[in-house]
């Protein structure tokens, strides 16, 4: 079966920028104390519910993936670009990082305690979020909890230049909260809770951030 092409994109953009997200972007989720305490929450549910173990999918340089680890839960990362997982396994050489999709991941019905996906659905388009999250339902435990941290809007953005100059050709998709707790609930995964996090600077893009669990079994 052919690749997508959103898929190859996303892959080739983050292996060029790879080096460099990883020098930028986790000074600026140091920064982020609304995100971190929605982590926190996450966590907390976890231990909660069982402990099982987490996926932080679409993890990038492993920031977020050390982060739940600091949180006391059993986390790893799942990434799409070869050259992330390079560098997250240099930075983080005691964690697990595996090259995978979201789309398909490689994980046993019900196997995760949790998912993390931050800033990662962005680069889906909005019609294969359906599956997307029936992918994520599969593999949660009955009871397991969902935290999306997204950018919030109703449009397509491309992105030619990003993190360091480097060339790139990415789509990132701006989402309403409402169509993806739809979406979510759809596939059997009940929202908890919802953060909305204003611009830094005006007229910036808000973010956001949705917690969820998969239902119990009957």
């Amino acid at each position: 079966m052919t690749e997508p092409s959103y898929l190859r994109d996303t892959r080739a953009s983050y292996d060029t920028v790879a080096a460099d997200y990883a020098r930028l972007v986790p000074a600026a989720f140091a920064r982020d104390a609304w995100g971190r305490a929605m982590l926190a929450a996450f966590a907390e549910l976890v231990w909660e519910a069982g402990d099982g173990p987490v996926a932080d999918v679409g993890s990038g340089p492993g920031h977020v993936t050390a982060h739940l680890r600091a949180l006391g839960l059993d986390a790893f990362g799942v990434e799409l670009s070869p050259g992330m997982v390079a560098v997250a396994r240099r930075d983080h050489p005691g964690l697990r990082f595996d090259v995978g999709s979201m789309t398909d991941l490689d994980l046993a019905d019900g196997e995760l305690g949790g998912i993390v996906a931050w800033y990662s659905v962005i680069h889906l388009p909005p019609e294969v979020l359906p599956a997307v999250f029936d992918e994520f339902a599969r593999v949660l435990a009955p009871g397991g909890h969902l935290l999306l941290g997204f950018h919030v809007g109703d449009e397509r953005r491309h992105k030619d230049e990003g993190y360091g100059g480097h060339a790139m050709s990415l789509d990132v998709y701006l989402l309403p909260p409402d169509r993806l707790a739809e979406l979510a609930t759809r596939a059997g995964l009940v929202p908890h809770a919802r953060l909305l996090i204003e611009p830094a600077v005006p007229g910036g893009t808000p973010g956001a951030c949705l917690l969820l669990h998969k239902r119990d079994a009957a």
